[in-house]
């Protein structure tokens, strides 16, 4: 915790291995497990990233997948095994993650890079509000989400 000017106690996570979201405090370990668990996922990596005005931090996970990985099916396991706040708002299919020299995981890259289009040349998927399916984002609903329009 940490103790502002104005007298207010705010969550800070440790070192990215834990978030917090919707008022709940998520752990990647957790949330990275179910999805390397789901089918046609080969590597996952979960981490937090920043929405202007939004409280905490989104979930994201960058992923590699085979060619037996379906969007759909990813979603509704995610859906079955983990409660709804602690579920990937956005998604980020990669062709590999980048390890370090003791083969831990980079995430700061993919933390800073965030959800943005203009910066992530990987597909990128937001979780749609409504229907609780992933959506592929583009421009348009990176500015959307951005300002309020598509609340997470």
């Amino acid at each position: 915790m940490m103790l502002d000017a104005g007298g207010y106690f705010h969550f800070v996570d440790r070192v990215g291995d834990t978030f917090r979201w919707k008022g709940e405090n998520v752990a990647t370990s957790e949330v990275n497990q179910a999805v390397a668990d789901c089918h046609g996922v080969v590597d996952a990596t979960t981490y937090g990233v920043e929405i202007p005005g939004a409280d905490g931090r989104a979930g994201m996970v960058a992923f590699v997948v085979d060619g037996s990985f379906d969007l759909r099916e990813f979603q509704s396991s995610l859906a079955q095994r983990l409660p709804a706040y602690a579920c990937p708002a956005f998604v980020r299919i990669c062709a590999a993650l980048e390890v370090t020299e003791t083969f831990k995981q980079k995430k700061q890259g993919l933390i800073r890079e965030g959800f943005d289009p203009r910066l992530v040349k990987d597909p990128l998927f937001f979780q749609d509000p409504v229907s609780g399916a992933y959506r592929p984002i583009d421009t348009d609903s990176f500015a959307r989400i951005v300002d309020g329009s598509i609340r997470l």
